[in-house]
């Protein structure tokens, strides 16, 4: 196992962050309240979303 990204998987990486903090700034109030409550930060948050849409890429 490999501690560094190629430059293929960090540009999907940081492409992929950008859409998730983007999806969080158009979530409204309500739902970001539900992420952090369910997650605990706003990082976690994101870390949550980010997971779950690598593993959509992944299966799709």
């Amino acid at each position: 196992m490999t501690d560094s990204f190629s430059e293929t998987q960090a540009s999907v990486l940081i492409g992929t962050t950008e859409k998730m903090i983007e999806l969080w700034n158009r979530l409204s109030t309500e739902k970001q309240a539900a992420l952090l409550a369910r997650f605990g930060t706003q990082e976690n948050a994101l870390a949550a979303l980010l997971t779950t849409q690598l593993l959509a890429a992944k299966d799709a």
